[in-house]
């Protein structure tokens, strides 16, 4: 793939692409009007766009953020209620969670994430999976599966015990407790926090000293150090399993519910396991 057909208009929606003269790739999630929500499409195109990174000359890294109010806000509730009715949605959904996170750590080029406003669903799993996270203050943080009423598969078994411990993550994640940027980097969640008006700056600084740097030996440091990751494989594999496993039963269509009425759920009063 050429450098032009990666950042062609509407190659991959939900994103805007732009290739700097310096070899950095600019990825912008993009969809204001829902605070950059995931549709189908843009869940697809966070999934396989790290591929044709890593397949495509000229990009020495890559710095992602949100535009406007937020990072984005997840998963949008079409995609969602969909998931939860149809299989072949779960179906293709799963493989493309899956697919997502471990095309993010085989992804050979170096990635900033330039987090500010809320955070969630896809666009956190690839704003934590990262290889330099860069929060600002206002940033919100969050694992919204319990809350949804699926278990926290997604990215957050893989990574959030390695970078804050496992007591933080079990905390955050069971109880879906929101962590702003100031909190996440004072627990290991994200790799610096910056007053707001700091945040594209520091990025850019952080994206142009790993561009300059020696590509093997930025590239083969990443992948030495992503073993850790790909080690924690059977457990991310485990969770997101059981994910989606949680969008067969009933629990989510009453978490659903109480987002779209803005109320409190009322979950089952016990499980089957």
């Amino acid at each position: 793939m050429t450098p032009e057909d990666l950042t062609a208009p509407g190659a991959y929606p939900g994103l805007h692409l732009t290739l700097n003269e310096d070899g950095i790739l600019e990825i912008v999630i993009r969809s204001e009007k829902t605070l950059n929500s995931v549709n189908a499409g843009a869940h697809r195109a966070l999934t396989y766009i790290w591929r044709d990174i890593d397949a495509t000359e000229g990009i020495r890294c890559v710095l992602i953020r949100g535009e406007g109010r937020a990072f984005s806000s997840g998963g949008d509730f079409t995609l969602i209620e969909e998931m939860a009715g149809d299989f072949t949605a779960l179906a293709r959904v799963w493989r493309e969670a899956r697919d997502l996170v471990y095309n993010v750590i085989n992804c050979g080029k170096p990635i900033v994430s330039a987090i500010h406003g809320p955070c969630v669903g896809a666009g956190l799993a690839v704003a934590l999976l990262a290889d330099v996270s860069v929060a600002a203050k206002s940033a919100r943080i969050l694992d919204g599966h319990v809350r949804l009423g699926v278990a926290a598969g997604d990215h957050a078994a893989i990574i959030w015990p390695l970078l804050c411990g496992l007591n933080k993550a079990k905390y955050h994640l069971l109880t879906g407790e929101p962590v702003s940027g100031e909190e996440a980097e004072r627990i290991g969640l994200v790799s610096l926090c910056v007053p707001d008006d700091e945040l594209l700056d520091r990025a850019w600084q952080v994206a142009r000293r790993l561009a300059s740097g020696s590509p093997t030996a930025v590239r083969w440091t990443k992948y030495a150090l992503n073993n850790w990751l790909r080690a924690m494989g059977p457990t991310f594999d485990a969770s997101l399993a059981l994910e989606f496993l949680g969008f067969t039963g009933p629990d989510v269509k009453e978490g659903l519910s109480s987002l779209r009425e803005k109320r409190e759920p009322k979950f089952a009063e016990d499980a089957p396991i």
